[in-house]
Formats: C-alpha cells, sequence, structure tokens
C-alpha cells in the first residue's frame, strides 16, 4: 500500500464515516453502505479512485477484521451458553447448512462443475451473514421473537462451521500443488501447533492480563488485547493453518475469563474498522463491468439463491414447530450469502480451489442478495400488516432469562450478588480492581474485570439486554457517568443506585434515576435504633422517632433538590456573566492596546529623531 496517496485514505475514513450511518438510515444495512462505497471508489465505479491491485492490497490488510471478528465470537461462546443452546444450535444450525450445502452443490454440479468444487460453492453460499442479520433483527425489535432467537442460533453454527471450513479450504484445491499442503506432516504440525495454543492460552493468558491489568495503564491493556489476537494467528500461520482459527481459539480460551467484557470493549473498534474497510475493498473489487455484461445470468443466479436458501429454511422453520408467518420470517432474514462467503473465496483463489472468473460471479451474487434481503423484508412487513399478523412480535423475556448487571463490585454489589446467586438469577458482575475481581472469584462469584464508566464496556455486558442495572461504584463521577449514559441509551432500563451522600443523590437524579439508596441511611438509622432501646425507650417510641426522622429525611431531600437545582441555574448564570465580563474586559484591552500602539510607535520614533 505504499502507493496509497493521503487523500485515498481521507476517502476511506469519509466511507467509514458516512456510507455505514446513511445504510443504517435507509435501513439497509451497514454492510452493505460498506459494499456500495467501494463499488463508487473502485476501479470499476464511478470515482475510479483506486486501481485493483490497490484493491486487492487494502483487502490483505483488511481480512485482520475477520480475524478479530472471530476472536470476539470466541469471546461469547461460553461452554455454558453453547450447551442451553445446543438443540437449536447444532440441531437446526446444523441441518440448515447440510441441508442447503446439498442442495446448492447439487444445483451447481448440474452446471457441469466438478463434483469438489460445487461442493465447495454449496458451503460458502450456505452461510448467511451474521452482522447483516443481526443488525436488521436489533433494528426491527425482534432478536427476542421466536424466529430471532432461532435465526441467532442458525448464525452461530454458521459462524462455528466458517472456523474449520476457513482451516480447511486447501483441501478443496483442485490442483495437487494445492492439495500437498496437506500432507500427514503438516496435518500433524498443525493439530501441534493447536494443542499448544490451547495449552498455553488456558494457564498464560489469564495470567498475563492480570498483571497488566494491575499497572493500571488503559492503553497497555488494549495493546496486550491486540497482542493475543496477532500472537495467535501468527503462530498459526506459522503452522499452515488460517490466522482466523488461531483468533476464534484465542478468544474461546478467554470465554470465561474475567478479562474478557474489557478485551472486547478494547478490540471492537478495531474490528469494526477493518471489517469496514474489508467490505469496501469487497466493493472496490466487484467486477461491476461482469454485471453489465451478463445482467440475466446473474439476476437468475441471485433469485434462485435466495429460493432456495429460502426454501429450505421455511422447510426447517415448520419442523420447528413455527406458524407460516413466522416460517417465512425466518426464511426471509437467512436467505442471503455471507461476508464468510466472502473470505472463502478470497482464500479460495489463492489456494488454487476456483478460478477468479468464478469467484468474482459468486461474489457479485452474494452481494445482490443482501441488497435483496431488507427489500424483501419491507414486502413481509406489508403482507403481515394487510394479513393482521402478530405471531412475529417480539415475546417477553422469561422470568429468569434477563440478567442483572453489576457496576461495582465491593460490599454493596458482592451483597446484591450473593442474594441473586440465592435466587439463581444471572448477573454480570464489572469492578475496576483487578485484585478484587481475582478474589471474589476464587470464591465462586461471577465478576469481570472493566470500567464499567466506558460506555463500550456496558454494551460488551450486554446491558441493552439486561432486566436491571445496579450502579454501586464508589467514585462519583464514574457513578454519574454510568448513570447519564444508561438512562439516555436504554431510557426503559431499570436503574438501581448507591449514593454516597446527598449531593451525590441529586446528581443521580439530574441523570433521571429515581431508585436511589444512601449507603449510611438504613444503617444509621438501625444504629440508632439499637442506642434508643439501649436508654430504656419503648419501642413505639423509639419506632415513632426513627420512622418521623426517615421520613422528614426524605421529604427535605427532595425539598434540597430543588434548591440544589436553583442553586445550580445560578450558578452557572453567575459563570456565563463572568465569563462575558472578562470577554468584555478583554476587548476593551485589545481597543485599548489598539489605540494607544500607534502613539506609542510615534514616541519611539521621536525619541529615536532626538537621539
Amino acid at each position: 500500500m505504499n502507493d496509497v496517496s493521503l487523500i485515498q485514505i481521507a476517502l476511506l475514513l469519509a466511507a467509514a464515516a458516512i456510507a455505514a450511518p446513511l445504510a443504517r438510515w435507509l435501513r439497509i444495512g451497514t454492510v452493505l453502505g460498506y459494499l456500495a462505497a467501494g463499488v463508487a471508489l473502485g476501479p470499476f465505479g464511478i470515482g475510479q479512485t483506486f486501481s485493483l491491485y490497490q484493491a486487492k492490497e487494502i483487502l490483505h490488510i483488511a481480512e485482520f477484521g475477520v480475524v478479530l471478528l472471530l476472536f470476539i465470537i470466541g469471546l461469547e461462546l461460553r461452554p455454558t451458553r453453547l450447551w442451553s443452546m445446543r438443540a437449536s444450535i447444532f440441531g437446526l444450525g446444523g441441518a440448515q447448512v447440510a441441508a442447503t450445502s446439498a442442495a446448492l452443490a447439487f444445483c451447481i454440479a448440474l452446471t457441469g462443475q466438478p463434483p469438489l468444487l460445487a461442493l465447495f460453492l454449496g458451503l460458502a453460499l450456505s452461510l448467511s451473514s451474521t452482522a447483516f442479520v443481526l443488525q436488521v433483527l436489533e433494528e426491527k425489535g425482534e432478536l427476542t421473537a421466536r424466529h430471532g432467537r432461532l435465526a441467532f442460533s442458525v448464525l452461530l453454527f454458521q459462524d462455528l462451521a466458517a472456523i474449520p471450513l476457513i482451516a480447511l479450504v486447501p483441501v478443496f484445491a483442485v490442483s495437487g500443488a494445492a492439495a500437498s499442503d496437506m500432507s500427514g506432516l503438516a496435518a500433524l504440525q498443525a493439530l501441534a501447533t493447536i494443542a499448544a495454543v490451547v495449552v498455553v492460552g488456558h494457564f498464560v493468558l489469564d495470567h498475563a492480563l492480570r498483571l497488566v491489568a494491575r499497572t493500571g495503564v488503559k492503553e497497555a491493556m488494549t495493546a496486550a488485547a491486540l497482542l493475543t489476537v496477532v500472537g495467535a494467528a501468527v503462530i498459526m500461520q506459522w503452522a499452515g493453518l488460517s490466522a482466523s482459527l488461531g483468533a476464534f481459539i484465542a478468544g474461546a480460551l478467554l470465554a470465561e475469563s474475567s478479562y474478557r467484557h474489557q478485551l472486547q470493549a478494547d478490540i471492537q473498534p478495531f474490528e469494526g474498522l477493518l471489517l469496514g474497510l474489508f467490505f469496501t475493498a469487497i466493493g472496490m473489487s466487484l467486477k461491476v463491468d461482469l454485471l453489465m455484461q451478463t445482467p440475466w445470468l446473474i439476476a437468475v443466479l441471485t433469485a434462485s439463491l435466495i429460493t432456495l436458501k429460502a426454501a429450505v429454511m421455511f422447510a426447517l422453520g415448520h419442523v420447528q414447530g413455527m406458524k407460516t408467518a413466522a416460517s417465512r420470517r425466518l426464511a426471509l432474514v437467512l436467505a442471503q450469502g455471507g461476508e464468510f462467503a466472502f473470505v472463502l473465496l478470497t482464500q479460495g483463489v489463492a489456494a488454487g480451489v476456483l478460478e477468479s472468473g468464478l469467484a468474482d460471479l459468486a461474489a457479485i451474487v452474494v452481494t445482490l442478495s443482501m441488497a435483496a434481503t431488507p427489500l424483501l423484508l419491507l414486502v413481509d412487513d406489508a403482507v403481515r400488516r394487510s394479513a393482521g399478523r402478530a405471531d412475529t412480535a417480539p415475546e417477553a423475556l422469561p422470568e429468569n432469562e434477563g440478567h442483572v448487571v453489576i457496576a461495582g463490585f465491593g460490599r454493596v454489589g458482592q451483597i446484591t450478588a450473593r442474594i441473586l446467586r440465592a435466587k439463581r438469577i444471572n448477573f454480570t458482575a464489572l469492578d475496576l480492581d483487578p485484585e478484587q475481581v481475582e478474589l471474589v472469584r476464587r470464591f465462586g462469584s461471577e465478576a469481570f474485570y472493566g470500567d464499567a464508566s466506558r460506555p463500550e464496556i456496558l454494551d460488551a455486558a450486554k446491558l441493552g439486554m439486561a432486566r436491571v442495572l445496579l450502579i454501586a461504584v464508589d467514585d462519583i463521577e464514574a457513578s454519574v457517568r454510568i448513570a447519564t449514559f444508561a438512562r439516555q441509551r436504554y431510557p426503559k432500563l431499570k436503574i438501581v443506585a448507591r449514593a454516597r451522600n446527598r449531593n451525590h443523590v441529586h446528581r443521580l437524579m439530574d441523570a433521571g434515576i429515581e431508585v436511589i439508596q444512601r449507603e449510611t441511611l438504613l444503617s444509621s438509622l438501625v444504629l440508632a435504633r439499637e442506642v434508643l432501646d439501649g436508654l430504656g425507650i419503648a419501642d413505639r417510641d423509639v419506632r415513632f422517632a426513627i420512622d418521623t426522622f426517615k421520613a422528614h429525611d426524605e421529604r427535605r431531600l427532595v425539598e434540597d433538590y430543588r434548591h440544589y437545582t436553583d442553586v445550580e441555574k445560578l450558578q452557572s448564570k453567575a459563570r456565563t456573566d463572568a465569563e462575558n465580563l472578562a470577554r468584555l474586559f478583554d476587548e476593551d484591552s485589545l481597543e485599548q492596546a489598539a489605540g494607544e500602539q500607534p502613539a506609542a510607535n510615534q514616541r519611539d520614533r521621536s525619541a529615536g529623531g532626538r537621539g
């Protein structure tokens, strides 16, 4: 990429900053936005800003975004989660990949392609777009509907299936040279490398991250996260395997780590940017001239892919006992090709599995199938509205499925967590002290390292899917930041907060928090009750005194808040007046200085003349 200019880099950043938000506003998915931007900037687009060679170089670098994506997928695949979803993941997901691949491979073989190549294309095209589908379902509020959960299970299996597919691309090679890469010795070396990565990762990674976390240097934690991914990828490539496989294994090894939320928050910005660059480079590489030459052929192939994948998924939905409308929705959501198809096609060309012309044709078909999905869903929306269907509406979460996020795992957070564990309610606890996290995990509590005042950490903890957020951090400023972000981002989320003092209560009330408990109030009232009881005062009088004080204190707290807001307004006005007055004095001083400068210069010249 030495010949890529600064202007071209600026255009790539502009594509990331403009194309993705615009695509989301149009409700067509950010992936399509990146692809469209790539087509416009590429050698076959309007701008023709980048050459085909540059597009290939950018694609080669941006493939690391797929590596980071698989690392994050690995972080999400906790064994307990996989086990609870095993029936829908491996049952429905496995059936979808197997049936769709077989049907596609049979149809491709009928065109005269070799059976091994037909199977490779069938497997590549059977995968749907995880990023695309999840975004569409989230935007439409259908992730909690039954078809949304089943679609997520299928996508999860496809992500798992993509790992060995990427690693085993050379097996499908039609040339003897490519096939020889997977000799017996090479296979033994690959297995030994995987075992070494697993052993080292299991016994070393978590301890190394703990040492880095104790330093408190945020940049070091980010560097350690990237080093983990890059290190695993380099080792796998050295063994002749896929870098994506190494990243996935590294992520899976850290799925139970107390640092996984912090790792996910640190990696995701790089993953999102590089994935956007990857899809942009794919758009640059698309042979638009091929689409212009054979438009009808590509249209037929795209329609055939969508129809076949939708038919298979529709039938499997009925097998699951879904109603017709829900099965149709599930089929349309998963009917497109996916981003892993681009990865497999690119690596397939590099390994000699298929020719570049056939890969270009398949890439255009995948892209158009993705572009058609939002349109098909809009049509399905119209059909559902006209039929008055409501069987695809989101369902409420079961009683014990939504979790609780605990921000701060000190004394308050731990007591709450113990009660939640007794009630078997899932929770995710976040704390910034690595030693505290290690201590409580040693005694069986579920805690993770992470700064809960960072929005990306809360997103990694799935705050949007939580039922309750407990803010129990010691730092007042961090507490207010958490409350402000959570209330603005998730207005319907129930938020319970711990406050250090009355001013802290008022600031949390400013952020829109209604359920606030001062940390010393109740314990002080209990102690006061014991003191009065020790003085021999009657129980009735003790209760009356305590209850009266509590009611009076809570009433004063609300009255003080009104005064607090008035004071804040007065202080804000005073600051504004002071700034305006200072600015006025500065302007007067400047004008006076400007007026005195010519006179001073004249005196200097006169003095110089006399000298």
